[in-house]
């Protein structure tokens, strides 16, 4: 699975799985992901490319914060969960 910066992901493993983060790096076999609130932008989670779902959602990184990272994706969430219930 190929992951590019700024993906939002949903991990499927760990103590995490059905978290919604964005992708903020990759390392090998290994995404870089943060949710801005256990996971701030400054020190992203190691996570292994088995472990995550990714979605067709891309979160702009250039000026993000983590305040702005927890915004849209409680958003995207909500949307996901809407349209799941329809």
């Amino acid at each position: 699975m190929e992951v590019k910066l700024g993906t939002v992901v949903i991990s499927s493993a760990g103590h995490d799985a059905n978290n919604w983060f964005v992708v903020t790096g990759a390392d090998g076999g290994f995404a870089f992901v943060a949710d801005g609130k256990e996971r701030k932008l400054a020190s992203p989670k190691k996570k292994n490319l088995k472990h995550i779902r990714a979605t067709s959602n891309v979160i702009d990184l250039e000026g993000l914060t983590d305040k702005k990272l927890r915004s849209a994706l409680r958003a995207l969430s909500a949307q996901s969960i809407a349209e799941e219930s329809e």
